[in-house]
């Protein structure tokens, strides 16, 4: 096993109390990917580090440890965006969840890390956080792999047609005959070739997109729930209301 760290790009996604003053960190870092760090005493009131490790913020870290547990020796904070629209906090804690509920531990991806740094910069910056989601969920299966392509028909080795249905499969792609894996059937085949062609901005390519990826996180999810959904059910309640 590895010996102590420094200076390692990261981020919190998850902390939870360890013993009686210290806190159990799940960070995403950039060249460990998903792992577990200890900061003790961070949960006492005379800590900084409380304050620090908070969630979407830049940092630095040091650590020390050969288990699987390490122990936190030294954090920077970096500047970086700030999500203060609830729509864009809401959408942060959903990218956190999928990253420590389905990264395996200490797999290094750092093309999601820089997806991961692109999206909280969008979504600091924008309103229409629904394409922003959806890039970073293809970065994210790409991760894992099941990157696919939307005019790709995986069964048939042929392009997507216009016109034309099409089938999604979570471990195949889009497929032209349903199979036992399929999970959405009658695709339009003009949507996924708009989906294809980088527009995630018309009603029908953001529905469609919506519904593959959202089958897509749940069969890499395999029954974990997302609490970060009921926040934006009740989001959504809201807009309904007011």
């Amino acid at each position: 096993m590895r010996g102590p760290e420094q200076q390692e790009p990261a981020y919190v996604i998850h902390r939870r109390p360890w013993r009686e003053t210290s806190l159990m960190v799940d960070v995403f870092t950039l060249n460990r990917g998903r792992m577990t760090v200890i900061a003790r005493g961070a949960n006492s009131a005379k800590s900084p580090l409380k304050a620090q490790l908070q969630p979407f913020q830049p940092l630095m870290l040091d650590w020390t440890g050969r288990g699987d547990l390490k122990t936190l020796t030294n954090v920077e904070v970096r500047s970086g965006p700030s999500l203060h629209r609830t729509a864009s906090l809401y959408s942060g804690l959903y990218l956190n969840e999928l990253l420590q509920r389905v990264m395996p531990a200490v797999d290094p991806h750092p093309t999601l890390f820089a997806a991961y740094i692109d999206a909280l910069a969008e979504l600091a910056e924008t309103t229409d956080v629904e394409p922003v989601l959806r890039r970073f969920e293809r970065a994210f299966a790409a991760a894992l792999g099941f990157d696919f392509a939307w005019d790709l028909v995986t069964d048939t080795g042929r392009t997507v047609e216009p016109g034309q249905p099409y089938c999604y499969d979570p471990e195949q792609g889009i497929v032209a005959s349903p199979g036992p894996g399929t999970r959405l059937q009658n695709l339009s085949g003009d949507v996924l070739l708009a989906l294809a062609s980088g527009d995630l901005e018309s009603d029908s390519s953001r529905r469609t997109a919506k519904r593959v990826m959202r089958v897509l996180t749940d069969y890499l999810l395999q029954g974990r729930p997302l609490h970060s959904r009921s926040l934006f059910s009740h989001l959504r309640g809201e807009r309904h209301e007011s």
